[in-house]
């Protein structure tokens, strides 16, 4: 039973985490959120999505609410992407920490 292990991974053990809201959930599919979208797509997004975390963050996210939206999305693109758009996330708020 691998296909229902994985499936169960997936969807029931990520979905079920409490950071977020079912609605805020549900606007991090890759089709309504632009941070979540660049974090699927991986690396080569890096640029674009830290400037969209920036955009975030101004428009009142929070660091919990950005890091859960990116990594919600390892269940679509991987986990290698997800851990691109966290280490992402991690620069920006670097930079914020230094006043940059």
């Amino acid at each position: 039973m691998p296909c229902a292990t994985t499936r169960r991974s997936a969807y029931s053990r990520t979905a079920a985490r409490g950071e977020l809201d079912l609605k805020t959930r549900q606007l991090c599919t890759p089709v309504h959120s632009t941070v979540a979208a660049l974090a699927v797509l991986g690396g080569q997004t890096g640029p674009q999505l830290k400037i969209n975390i920036e955009h975030m963050i101004a428009a009142g996210a929070s660091r919990t609410e950005i890091i859960e939206a990116i990594w919600q999305m390892a269940v679509y693109g991987g986990l290698p992407a997800s851990i691109n758009g966290l280490n992402a996330a991690q620069e920006v708020f670097q930079a914020a920490d230094r006043g940059g």
